[in-house]
Order: structure tokens, then C-alpha cells, then sequence
């Protein structure tokens, strides 16, 4: 049997709180329901499929990436969008960070995936988000102000067991 697995940094619950309150506005204004079935987070990993029976070497694995990384703060500060017509996201923005990039390149040099580029963010409103309701939400959106921070002290493995579980963490250290 196979099961879809994928890492990810995930703040406190006072902020995925917060950004829920977006993604209710966007299910309730916009008829954007999807995002609401994931607390909010930065995906280092995007989903994979894996059968459940080498789900331990899913577990070696992530133990292995270099998390020899002090923890970092992360900002996150207004919204930004992939407007691309036929599947648009609405999204919190971080603000750049070289320690959340250097973490991207050790997760991908222990998780071979296809993804070249790291477009780090977190999402409010996809999937069935249509581009019109997309566009009606980016005019609100667009220059709407919040910022916060959170400090990245660990990095989560997560399966999907009718909702993401968190199933594995590994926290970063200096050592």
C-alpha cells in the first residue's frame, strides 16, 4: 500500500491560527475550501508516494540530512501569488533567508526531487481556487499588510493518513 509522505517547517500555533483566519476568509468569500485542510507550513519536500513497507528507509533518510544549522528566525511579511490561470495560489510570503535555503539544499541532496527552483511560502488559498475568485482575492490581498516571525528549530516529516501526521522531526543544532 502506498502512502504520500513530505517535509516541512511548520510555525507556531499561533501563527498557523492566524493564517487560518485567511484561508476561512478565502473558503468563505472566495469558494476556496481546500486550504483549509492543512495548517499552515513550508514545504522543503514536496508530497512523494512511497509504499508503506519502505517507509523505515523514508526514515533513514530523513534522519540523514545536515541539520547542522543554528535555529533561525523566519519572517514572514504580506501576501504573493502564483497567478497561473489554470491552478493560481495565494500565499503568505517569507522573507528571504539563507539558512531556509541552505536547509532546502540539504533536504533535496537526501530526497532526490524534480524541483530546481525554491519558491518558499505558505499557502492560503490553491487548489480549487478558481482564477476568476483568485483575482477578486488577489485585489484584497495584494496589499494587504502581516508580519510576524517564528524561529525554525526543527524540520518535520509528515504522512498522509486522511490528514498530514507529523511522523518524525529533526531539530536543527550548531553541532
Amino acid at each position: 500500500m502506498k502512502k504520500m509522505y513530505f517535509i516541512a517547517i511548520y510555525p507556531d500555533q499561533k501563527i498557523i491560527d492566524e493564517i487560518r483566519v485567511f484561508k476561512e476568509d478565502l473558503a468563505r468569500n472566495f469558494a476556496n475550501s481546500k486550504a483549509l485542510t492543512n495548517d499552515a507550513h513550508i514545504t522543503l519536500a514536496p508530497p512523494f508516494s512511497r509504499e508503506i513497507e519502505l517507509e523505515e528507509d523514508i526514515h533513514t533518510a530523513f534522519q540523514k540530512i545536515d541539520t547542522t544549522i543554528s535555529p533561525f528566525e523566519m519572517v514572514l511579511n504580506g501576501f504573493g501569488s502564483f497567478p497561473n490561470p489554470a491552478n493560481p495560489v495565494l500565499y503568505v510570503k517569507p522573507e528571504e533567508n539563507e539558512y531556509l535555503k541552505q536547509l532546502y539544499l540539504n533536504v533535496k541532496e537526501k530526497f532526490s526531487f524534480e524541483r530546481d527552483s525554491f519558491s518558499p511560502h505558505v499557502t492560503v488559498g490553491y487548489r480549487n481556487l478558481t482564477f476568476e475568485n483568485f483575482l477578486k482575492a488577489w485585489e484584497i490581498y495584494e496589499d494587504k499588510n502581516y508580519k510576524t516571525k517564528f524561529i525554525v528549530d526543527k524540520i518535520l516529516l509528515l504522512r498522509h493518513d486522511g490528514k498530514w501526521i507529523s511522523i518524525n522531526e529533526k531539530k536543527l543544532s550548531q553541532e
